[in-house]
């Protein structure tokens, strides 16, 4: 089956690239959306099943799958109320669902593979169609922002080559030469342990790139704030957990080796200075789709201290980046209305957006909660739960100085937002305002209320999941 849903997603993309016509091209959008969910389907139904030798359903490539087409799906929707409000050409518009399509079809793809090499393919073909969606807009900012992400993704992604070669020396000490998850898990006690460290500290880098991370962060910020918001939604959620699990695959076999303390000194390091980088860039932020992107690298070095803490911060590592992809991309969503009200980004030529859009105020406000896993968000959950695994290492200093950070940076988000919502701006002319229809913020509700939802209530089956996931940590 994926094969049959990499060559469909293919011949989709293929028709949308050369089609120009309106009805067709989002028909095939259309098609592109039942293929990824049949497909997300097939997969839940056959867990642990291998299929063209390279892509396996395990646990947590499923989690991410269906995290995966549940934003998807909003993200086409908010795609085409996109392109119509800005009247974008035929071909414009060709171009962005291609690589729209391309991007979701690599990103799921490189979910399910089951070799280091193969994840890194797709995460190269992920830099490609993400660089298309980031110069969507064709002016100064968007060249400027597309070829920051292209050379630093370029440079990451050759990190993470370069960390396959050191892994292959490694492994050759073990007599073998698959590069699978599976067997590099199975031959940990085997591998070369100076080679080993050379490879994770290579692909531990490269990853950052994409999950927003110390050091490779930067790109991510200019690409989420000049592409479309539908695009950046997908960047600052689905793309930050393909990092997220090309890291935790390679985590875990670094866990089942005498090098484990060495990797959470790497990994603590890099998670800590992300919350560090991100308090400071959230305390003088201007640009509302520039602060949620530092937003999002707070979120993940608080997910990759879970992991470093590990017991139950493996759980709430896993359970938090799903629910910060529904936080997330409903801000990320709802700014396509709130930038058509004040044809502005700039938190200084924003405000009282209550007055003017009271349903889309309120999702910035609940994604704000959210965002700050204040109750009753989802993230309160998983974040108390990262909270508790650092608590039981004996890191009370560590603890002290996350907290500290974190109230800083809840602190600056309040500020901005509640100027967005309730503070009047001025020189702004009223009777200009565009309308909008409350039902396009529908999406948002639907995600944050899942959120919720998943936060206080998971489903057993996702329990399961997530606990198979990180049963084979050392414990």
């Amino acid at each position: 089956m994926v094969i049959l849903y990499l060559l469909g997603s293919f011949l989709l993309i293929l028709s949308l690239f050369f089609s120009r016509s309106k009805y067709f091209v989002y028909g095939l959008l259309g098609v592109f959306l039942v293929l990824q969910c049949v497909f997300t389907m097939y997969a839940f139904q056959h867990g642990g099943n291998t299929e063209a030798t390279y892509f396996t359903y395990d646990p947590l490539g499923l989690i991410l799958l269906v995290t995966l087409t549940i934003v998807a799906i909003p993200a086409a929707i908010h795609s085409y109320i996109y392109i119509e409000s800005h009247q974008e050409s035929p071909r414009s518009r060709s171009i962005y669902l291609t690589a729209l399509i391309l991007l979701i079809t690599s990103i799921g793809a490189a979910y399910l593979s089951n070799h280091i090499a193969v994840t890194w393919i797709f995460t190269e073909v992920t830099t490609l169609s993400a660089s298309a969606l980031i110069y969507h807009h064709r002016n100064k900012l968007a060249l400027e922002g597309t070829w920051k992400y292209v050379f630093i993704c370029a440079i990451s992604i050759t990190f993470i080559f370069i960390g396959i070669l050191f892994l292959s020396l490694s492994l050759q000490h073990a007599g073998s030469d698959n590069l699978s998850y599976a067997n590099l898990l199975q031959k940990s006690n085997e591998l070369n342990p100076v080679w080993l460290q050379m490879a994770f500290l290579f692909i531990f880098t490269g990853f950052t790139a994409k999950l927003g991370l110390v050091p490779m962060f930067t790109a991510g910020i200019d690409a989420k704030d000049t592409a479309p918001a539908p695009a950046g939604a997908l960047f600052s959620t689905v793309l930050m957990n393909l990092g997220f699990i090309g890291i935790f695959r390679f985590y875990l076999v670094i866990a089942n080796t005498p090098l484990l303390h060495w990797a959470k000194l790497v990994v603590g390091t890099a998670a800590f200075l992300s919350l560090f980088v991100a308090t400071v860039y959230m305390l003088k932020v201007k640009n509302i789709k520039r602060m949620f992107a530092y937003s999002g690298i707070e979120h993940m070095g608080l997910v990759m201290l879970g992991v470093v803490a590990g017991g139950i911060g493996y759980y709430a590592a896993i359970l938090h980046v799903v629910l910060h992809a529904f936080v997330k991309s409903s801000l990320f969503f709802q700014y396509n209305q709130l930038y058509r009200v004040f044809q502005s980004k700039s938190i200084q030529h924003i405000g009282n957006y209550f007055k003017y859009n009271p349903t889309g105020a309120i999702v910035l406000l609940l994604g704000f909660f959210s965002s700050a896993a204040m109750p009753p968000s989802g993230l309160f959950v998983s974040e108390f739960l990262i909270f508790r695994s650092i608590f039981a290492t004996g890191q009370i200093a560590l603890l002290v100085a996350v907290l500290l950070l974190l109230t800083m940076i809840i602190w600056a988000f309040g500020k901005n937002i509640f100027q967005v919502l309730f503070v009047p701006t001025e020189h702004f002319e009223e009777r200009e305002i565009p309308s909008t229809s409350g039902w396009e913020s529908l999406t948002q509700y639907i995600l944050l209320a899942l959120a919720v939802y998943v936060g206080f209530n998971p489903p057993a089956a996702l329990v399961e999941m997530i606990q198979h996931s990180v049963s084979l940590f050392p414990h």
